[in-house]
């Protein structure tokens, strides 16, 4: 069984997600007039901007740490290291490319979901993919909601997190831990790992945006300053890093097969780490307060260049500079401990291993929040607190699962997610684009004015 998930997961994730998510991604990117590079700027100020208040329960900024605490992850570590691993350092360079595409994804996927907020059966008012569809494109698309909303609850489960957090522990455990196998590690690290997720999730949205909030920017400072003492302590090793990363990404040494191969490698990672057309922001900045689709979609679109742009190429600094990724199998984490390890032996795996369970714990708590909208969406408020004690069973089974199998199950749930969210976006995209022509036209006239 673990086999077949496996091989599926290779053939969808492969050409089809390929094609569809990022030629989805480059029509969005030339429609908008590539907006994730002309109006870069003004996400930067919308996150100092107030906007009208509508209906929902957290602020704009609120909303981006949420998405961001979800999408800045053990994707950012582990997942870039399988990149690195499977298809070589330059899978990083499409890791970059597929950033800039998907900042102009996400930003229709903030105005989206602004713009056709839904209701729960309860009346509270809801953002998502699914509400999108039944909202923008009318209830004889219900299947497609319906898809969207059960591969996400199966996506959303944290799975990769959970397993990879116990192997970090692992990693580094001292040998009469493991005396006789690792399964009771194993158990009780998921028992730890499920108690202190409950504890944060018990509260909803708000409680999960407020420990996000303060979360999200401390990692990622503590995350710059690791991986900084790391550059200045190698500087003569940096330019052959990025060098290495070009000359990679364009080779042909292993043919077009090989390139293509690399290509669609980083893009793979790429869904998981950013999740542009995934359509799990949109449930985030669909709890947002904004009534403006522009401002929000605008927050929305910084979320790619902090995760695939900056967190991502922090990770693969090292782990490209110690040259640990030449082995056969599906490693990830393993393989950035390795790499701190060597770089900076005696602290180093630890200082990371420290920050992977900051990174972990992020995502799972706003992971939570994706699946029981989901389960609320399909089955009502009432089945929505089940999923949450379905979600922290899954925590602890994910604990005991090898991890390609975890990946395997997350990459095809998030695959599926794409189809329905895509073809959303782009059926609705020309009302995104007109909605940016009217806030060009308040904000920079002769940019209105200019034709499409």
């Amino acid at each position: 069984m673990g086999q077949f998930i496996i091989s599926f997961s290779d053939f969808l994730c492969g050409y089809p997600l390929f094609f569809w998510l990022i030629g989805g991604g480059i029509f969005l990117f030339i429609f908008s007039r590539a907006v994730s590079i002309r109006h870069f700027g003004d996400a930067l100020k919308a996150l100092r901007t107030e906007n009208k208040k509508g209906d929902g329960e957290i602020s704009s900024l609120q909303a981006l740490f949420g998405a961001i605490s979800a999408t800045v992850g053990m994707g950012n570590i582990a997942g870039v290291a399988i990149a690195i691993v499977v298809g070589g350092p330059g899978t990083v360079f499409w890791m970059w490319i597929s950033a800039i595409l998907g900042m102009a994804t996400k930003f229709f996927e903030g105005a989206l979901t602004i713009m056709y907020k839904g209701r729960t059966r309860e009346g509270e008012a809801r953002g998502g993919p699914m509400y999108v569809i039944m909202e923008g494109l009318g209830k004889k698309y219900k299947p497609l909601a319906i898809l969207f909303s059960c591969a996400a609850s199966i996506g959303c489960l944290s799975m990769v997190q959970a397993n990879q957090m116990v192997e970090a522990v692992i990693t580094i455990a001292p040998g009469q831990w493991l005396a006789g196998g690792d399964f009771w590690l194993r158990l009780v690290l998921g028992i730890i790992i499920t108690v202190t997720v409950a504890i944060v999730i018990i509260g909803g949205i708000r409680s999960i945006s407020k420990v996000a909030s303060k979360m999200v920017p401390t990692m990622v400072t503590m995350y710059f300053i690791l991986v900084l003492a790391v550059i200045f302590m190698n500087l003569d090793k940096v330019p052959g890093v990025f060098a290495c990363i070009f000359r990679e990404a364009f080779s042909l040494k292993a043919g077009i097969g090989g390139l293509i191969g690399v290509a669609l490698t980083g893009a793979r990672r790429a869904v998981y780490v950013n999740e542009a057309g995934a359509g799990t922001a949109m449930m985030m900045h669909g709890a947002s307060r904004s009534k403006d689709p522009v401002h929000e979609g605008f927050v929305a679109m910084l979320e790619p260049a902090i995760d695939s742009g900056l967190i991502c190429t922090l990770t693969a600094i090292p782990i490209i500079m110690a040259d640990c990724y030449h082995i056969d199998g599906v490693q990830g984490l393993s393989i950035a401990m390795a790499s701190y390890d060597v770089l900076l032996p005696d602290v180093g795996k630890y200082v990371l291993m420290l920050l992977v369970l900051f990174f972990a714990f992020s995502t799972m708590f706003s992971y939570s929040y994706y699946g029981r909208v989901c389960t609320e969406f399909l089955f009502g408020a009432k089945a929505a607190k089940y999923y949450e004690w379905f979600y922290l069973i899954m925590l602890l089974v994910a604990s005991l699962l090898t991890v390609d199998v975890a990946i395997s199950i997350e990459d095809i749930a998030f695959a599926l997610m794409t189809l329905p969210t895509i073809f959303v976006i782009l059926r609705l995209s020309p009302k995104v684009i007109a909605a940016l022509k009217d806030w060009e036209a308040e904000h920079r006239p002769s940019a209105g004015r200019n034709p499409q």
